[in-house]
């Protein structure tokens, strides 16, 4: 009786452990999507044409996609800089943004931007979707 309880209080054992050790395994984290955010004002709008044209080519294969593209219609609430122009470039992660941002392809369009427009840039880390 006593080798047959062992044998019932082992399996239980091996199959709690099992169980236990498949309960301590926590799901990965969920990703935080990352926002390349620009404000600025275009002072060259024929020297900025060429930027314009080529950026979305270097961020899509970082995974990059338009959220926000232009000045539209901007409602400035607060603040003393209002900018006439905001692109929100979207990425799945914070690592996806700034290699796109430190890329040789985005690096030859950057000094474009730097000529035509006044602007401030930042990316900031987004909540998980």
């Amino acid at each position: 009786m006593t080798r047959v309880l062992s044998v019932c209080a082992s399996g239980l054992l091996a199959v709690l452990a099992t169980a236990g050790g498949s309960c301590a395994q926590t799901a990965a984290a969920p990703a935080k999507p990352a926002y390349y955010i620009s404000e600025f004002h275009v002072n060259d709008p024929e020297g900025i044409k060429p930027y314009s044209a080529q950026v979305e080519s270097t961020f899509r294969p970082f995974g990059g996609r338009f959220v926000v593209r232009g000045g539209g219609s901007i409602a400035s609430l607060e603040g003393p800089e209002q900018h006439d122009r905001v692109v929100i470039i979207a990425f799945d992660s914070m690592e996806k943004a700034l290699a796109w941002y430190n890329s040789r392809e985005y690096s030859r369009l950057r000094p474009i931007r730097h000529r035509t427009a006044t602007s401030r840039v930042y990316i900031v880390e987004g909540l998980p979707l």
